[in-house]
Order: C-alpha cells, then structure tokens, then sequence
C-alpha cells in the first residue's frame, strides 16, 4: 500500500510525548508484528490515536492482514457480539485492556498495544482483495460494515493527495478517530507522501492540544461540523497559527454561516479552506470544492475527486441534466466499496457495486457544474461525523421500553428523541447516549402529547420539525 523505504529517513509519526519513529522505523515494527502472525488472516484492531494504534494498522494492511477498525472504548457487550459473529484470529488492543479479554493469551507487546491471540476454532474465508472493514453507523449496535478492497483505499488515497496537493513537508494533527473513514483517509493519504503524522487524543477543547500543534507545526487538521462549530466558540480565527496550510471540513453539511466564516478567514489569512463530501461506502471522499472556490460557492460540497464522477438521478432512475433540479447522486470511481458485511459468512463475497454509489443524498448542481446537498433519501444524521441511523434508533428504544411511543428526528449534530411519558424521557436520553458513545451535547428529549401520525399509523416526520430549536 505505502513505500516505507522510498521515505524511510523521514519522520513518519510522532505523539506528544515525544515519541516518533521514521518510516524506516515503522517498516521495521511492522515486520515485527507480522512475524508473530505470518499469515493473512482477520484481526480485530481497537483503535486510539496513538503510535500503537498505527503501528498495528500499517502492519496488518502493509501484510495482507484484514483489520476491522473499532473504537477502543466500545461498549463491551457489543464488542462481545461482533467477536462472536466474525471469530477474528487475533485482537491489537491497548495493553492497559487485555485484561477483558478471556480465551486469548498474549503473544506481542509494543508502543503500549498488546496483539492477543483468540481461541476462536473457526474462521472465515477471506476474499483476497478484501483490505479492511469500517463500520458505518457507529455503536449503535448494528454487526454491518463496510468491505474495503486495496484498490478502494490506494484510489482515493492517491485522489486526496492529487487535490489536497500533498507532500512530504506536510503535518496533519489528529483530530478524529483512526476508526472513522474520514481520519483514516487522512492518516493513508499522508502516509503515501511521506508526510509527519502528528498524534494525539486530546481534544480542541484542551490546551495540550494547541500547544502540540504549536510546538511541532501542524499544517493541517480535519473537523467535522461539530469541530468547526467549537472552534467558532473558542474564536479560532484569533489564534496565532503560522504553520496552518489548510483545514479540511466533511462529515455532514456545514451551516452556510460557519462555511463562511471560515472560507473567509482562509482567504483573509492566505490559508486554505476545504469542504469534502463522502461516506464509507466510497472509501472516503467522493467531492470536494476547491479552496479559491470556498467563499464563491459556499454551501456547496463540490465537484468529483479526481477519477470520480457524479450524475443526478429522478425516482424512475433516469439521468437529471437540469440545472438546480433535485435528484439522488450517484457517484462512480474506483474507491466504491466491495459491498457491506454483516456476518463472517459475507468476507468472502466479492465486488458488488461495481464501481457505482447510489449515495442516499439528494443534490442538485448549478450552472457551473458545482453539487449541492439539499437533503437525504433515507433517515439518518451525522452526530459529529458517525452515522446514526433513526430507525434503527427507535426500534433500540422500543426495545429497552416496552410499550414506548416514540421517534426520532433532528438535524445533523442535534438529534430529538421525542417520547409521550415525561418520566422516562431523561431514561431514555441516557440510553441513547449510552448506546452511541457519542457527546451527550448531540441529544436532547422533547415530550409532546402524541406522536403525530398519518391514517396508515406512519409517524409524520415533518411534523416534528416546529419542535427543533
């Protein structure tokens, strides 16, 4: 996947307590990690932006190993359950957790991970151009993921680098988790370059953060719309940040005032400003707006990647050639995923969307050719940047409590649970935020006398929409 030797002198990763190894040094770990396995193989990686967290990922895809990227901290009963759907061969987990891991006995410790071997009799096949495997819809509960081949993660990663302008001068921080598509895009696309990964699990809101960037000169960072609405908070356009080459923005639509804001500022500060569109059934990005097209164009996410392209289609699934004209995109290229997985009988499977995307998303393009997103086929939200699915929300919730009426609806990053029975809507908040592991600041439970609903008992969503603050 990476040329580790064409940049082996080159600083390929380092932590904020100083910890760095080159490329060389981190070809030299892989290897290691490799040989206590020697074979491909599934294993289950639980991810931290850390040095270790990386060293086992470049290692397993570097190898022919499938990772499938997890948060560290997911909730145990799930992972328990995708454990016993998948039966990977072995887990790559930070060493201060092994201790909740039964049936597995050590076999590698490095950079503060420990790779465990499973007891698990069976495995699954593997198809050979499978790489690794995502998950879609955060932890929610949901054994789905996304299969991506080599050839998906190598096109779009060389995409980025072709339209980002990428070289080995360049540090990103990290500011999302290595198991969501947008920060690994970020991570394989610098690593193709040469580039100095700058990794740490502190947040924006921290000053740790802000003085690691300073101190190693971070040229860029990733934020979804939550992190760009924090940094509107914390008056980022004051910092002092020479080093700053650009931000990238995906992970939901930004509002139209904050995409101003900081087109505005990039422009004003000779920085630059990208917006990205993309999910994970597409490896990562499918469009992105240029930065001198960021304050002309704002509100919009753009134009194809790099050998990508875009088309509108109507309900009848015939091509839209009018301008401003609502249909459902549909992307091709060849970072378009193998398909879903939603047990260990489907790693085997093969290439099913040969390269094309119907996205879910309605757009329309103007004059220009530049894409819009003006809503979504299907109910889902971007909670700062994870998947929710709202259906499958409320049937978690009718499921914790019977009898329940209930639904789910909001906007990107505000998600309203609305519940007729004032005792339990604090209950049913925080297991919602429970289930997600995402910022309790996301969520919020509205009671009202009746779901509203039509004669068919379908619950009208538009209705609920006067309740949104």
């Amino acid at each position: 996947m990476w040329d580790f030797d064409k940049y082996q002198g080159n600083v390929a990763v380092k932590d904020e307590f100083g910890t760095a190894l080159t490329y060389g040094e981190l070809h030299k770990e892989n290897d290691k990690l490799f040989e206590m396995i020697n074979r491909r193989c599934l294993a289950f990686c639980l991810c931290t932006n850390s040095i270790g967290s990386i060293v086992g990922y470049t290692a397993f895809i570097q190898n022919g190993i499938v990772p499938v990227l997890l948060n560290a901290h997911l909730e145990k009963e799930l992972l328990n359950n995708l454990l016993n759907s998948y039966y990977p061969s072995y887990l790559w987990v930070p060493t201060k957790q092994i201790c909740e891991f039964e049936n597995t006995h050590t076999v590698y410790s490095a950079y503060e991970y420990t790779l465990l071997k499973t007891s698990y009799e069976k495995e699954y096949e593997l198809y050979p151009e499978l790489c690794l495997m995502l998950t879609t819809s955060g932890s929610t509960g949901s054994p789905k993921f996304v299969r991506q081949s080599y050839k998906n993660v190598l096109a779009n990663a060389q995409s980025i680098v072709q339209y980002l302008e990428l070289d080995e001068t360049e540090k990103p921080i990290t500011t999302l988790p290595m198991n969501y598509t947008y920060g690994l895009s970020i991570i394989n696309s610098h690593l193709l370059v040469g580039a100095t990964i700058l990794v740490t699990d502190k947040g924006l809101m921290q000053k740790e953060f802000w003085a690691f960037f300073k101190n190693e000169g971070a040229t860029s960072f990733g934020g979804v719309p939550y992190t760009y609405e924090m940094l509107d908070r914390l008056r980022f356009y004051r910092m002092q940040l020479p080093t700053l080459r650009y931000m990238t923005q995906a992970g939901g639509k930004l509002i139209s005032e904050l995409h101003a804001k900081f087109a505005e500022y990039a422009e004003y500060n000779d920085k630059r400003f990208i917006v990205m569109y993309g999910q994970c059934e597409a490896t990562a990005r499918m469009g992105y707006l240029p930065a001198e097209k960021a304050v002309e164009k704002c509100g919009s996410m753009g134009v194809a990647i790099p050998g990508g392209k875009f088309k509108l289609i109507d309900v009848d699934g015939n091509e839209i050639t009018d301008v401003l004209t609502t249909g459902e995109l549909v992307y091709e290229g060849e970072n378009v995923t193998l398909g879903y997985a939603e047990c260990g009988a489907d790693l085997i499977k093969g290439d099913e969307r040969g390269g094309i995307l119907q996205t879910g998303d309605m757009a329309q393009f103007d004059q220009d050719g530049y894409y819009y997103i003006v809503g979504r086929k299907k109910r889902f939200l971007k909670i700062y940047g994870n998947r929710v699915n709202l259906d499958e929300m409320d049937r978690l919730i009718k499921g914790k409590f019977d009898g329940i009426d209930c639904a789910s609806a909001g906007v990107d990053d505000h998600m309203y649970i609305f519940v007729t029975d004032e005792s339990i809507a604090d209950e049913v908040r925080e297991f919602v935020i429970f289930k997600t592991k995402l910022n309790p600041a996301a969520f919020k439970t509205i009671v009202i006398n009746e779901i509203p609903k039509n004669d068919a008992g379908k619950t009208l969503y538009k209705e609920l929409t006067k309740y949104y603050e």
